[in-house]
């Protein structure tokens, strides 16, 4: 028996869909090349926006046309099957499951019906959801390890919090002990995930493990290893405390590099999103990072076009992209999400000035992106080798500490390597760079 796997949306989807892999291989499923050839198709989807959701009913649409075709079964998992739940096989009855966050514990049983060909009546809800005890992608050097599942923000614009619940920290052995697999299968680098990393929270007894004291126990486990760096996301500036900063600090196996969310520049639009920080703690905590953390860098998200957002809100926002200069940003428009209190907000903006606002910040950070870059040109840094290049035969891409992608002459066996190189040049948003000594 066959499975094909798609996935949409954050590194969160892409380790669960890993574990999903792991079940899979445990009930003697293999993966097949092609959906074509496949007895199982798996979309795990995402909700945060609307196009998201768009895009997997397109596949979903396209897969349920192919049973017509040939028989095999149709699995829709992920926030936008936990969000919706059975109204998706309602609206389209050739779904044969759907799997919600809280579902996906179940997979095993669906995989061994489909095995023998049956469809299982309903497949029961979890109500808490389980951590899988292992994410490791086949034939991966890198991996990401979940550390706590949801979210207890509840930001005004987002669906995180109604489609993956409250926060749950996962148990710290557990992790350990996924570190030290990870470890023993040669993986390289280590990303930890949670909705907001910073609130993980584990309390056993009289025993209080916050997220700096998890970082410390992982960095003990995973120095000397295979393991060489260690990255995590995501963080809510509110949380991200000066202990954390401490850790990573003092720990070369933590990656100078943190995303770290800001969303807007304008305190009136932060608070009407409820981030709960201000302009001037962002800026203050991006000061006391950098004091401590040299060579660090910084990525975000930015959202533009909230309702009721002015001009004097976006020159808020430019002043603050200025100011922090991130490596790089995931940019967006505002759109409603159904179920968020943002859905209710005065002052919605039309979509021409949204777009026309959203083109700005790119532009801007576009610039910012490339003059960040310009002041790495001869510096000599030590990357980790991820893939061939697709533009050059003969080539290699790597990704430094500050997470920026490099490519250098190198034979297809040095992927999976740390390698030292010099980046001679900026073509783009990738450096050019020669392997030295």
């Amino acid at each position: 028996m066959r499975y094909f796997l798609e996935t949409y949306g954050c590194q969160m989807n892409k380790a669960e869909s890993s574990a999903l892999e792991v079940q899979c291989a445990e009930h003697g499923w293999l993966r097949a090349a092609r959906p074509e050839e496949a007895d199982l198709v798996v979309i795990n989807t995402c909700s945060v926006r609307l196009t998201a959701e768009n895009r997997a009913w397109g596949r979903i649409n396209h897969y349920v046309a192919k049973k017509r075709e040939r028989p095999f079964f149709l699995v829709v998992t992920g926030c936008m099957a936990e969000r919706l739940k059975e109204s998706m096989r309602v609206k389209q009855p050739g779904i044969d499951y759907v799997l919600g966050n809280f579902q996906k514990q179940a997979f095993s049983l669906v995989l061994d019906a489909a095995a023998r060909g049956e469809r299982l009546p309903m497949v029961e809800e979890s109500p808490e959801f389980a951590f899988a005890p292992s994410h490791l992608e086949p034939g991966a050097f890198r991996a990401y390890v979940p550390i706590m599942h949801g979210c207890n923000n509840f930001c005004s614009y987002c669906i995180v919090p109604y489609v993956r619940g409250r926060e749950l920290s996962r148990d710290p052995e557990a992790v350990l002990h996924e570190i030290d697999e990870l470890a023993a299968r040669g993986i390289r680098e280590v990303t930890l995930l949670g909705q907001n990393v910073n609130s993980y929270r584990w309390e056993a007894g009289a025993t209080v493990l916050d997220f700096p004291a998890l970082l410390r126990l992982i960095a003990a486990r995973a120095r000397g290893g295979a393991i060489q760096r260690i990255r995590f996301v995501s963080s809510h500036p509110k949380d991200l405390s000066d202990d954390t900063i401490r850790v990573i600090a003092e720990d070369s196996l933590f990656a100078r590099h943190i995303h770290l969310c800001v969303q807007h520049g304008s305190d009136r639009v932060l608070a009407a999103m409820n981030r709960k920080y201000t302009r001037a703690f962002y800026l203050d905590l991006v000061a006391r990072m950098r004091a401590r953390i040299p060579g660090l860098t910084l990525s975000t998200d930015l959202l533009m076009g909230f309702p009721g957002e002015t001009e004097e809100d976006v020159h808020d926002t430019l002043s603050l992209m200025r100011e922090v200069g991130f490596a790089y940003a995931y940019m967006y428009y505002f759109n409603p999400r159904e179920g968020t209190p943002a859905v209710k907000l005065p002052g919605a903006l039309p979509d021409a000035i949204k777009k026309e606002r959203l083109a700005r910040v790119i532009a801007l950070q576009k610039d910012i992106t490339r003059e960040l870059m310009k002041g790495y040109v001869g510096s000599v840094c030590d990357i980790l080798v991820e893939d061939v290049s697709k533009k050059q035969e003969g080539e290699v891409l790597g990704r430094t500490d500050q997470d920026m992608m490099v490519v250098f002459p190198a034979p297809q066996s040095r992927i999976g390597s740390f390698v030292k190189v010099r980046l001679d040049a900026l073509r783009g948003v990738t450096f050019r760079a020669q392997e030295v000594e």
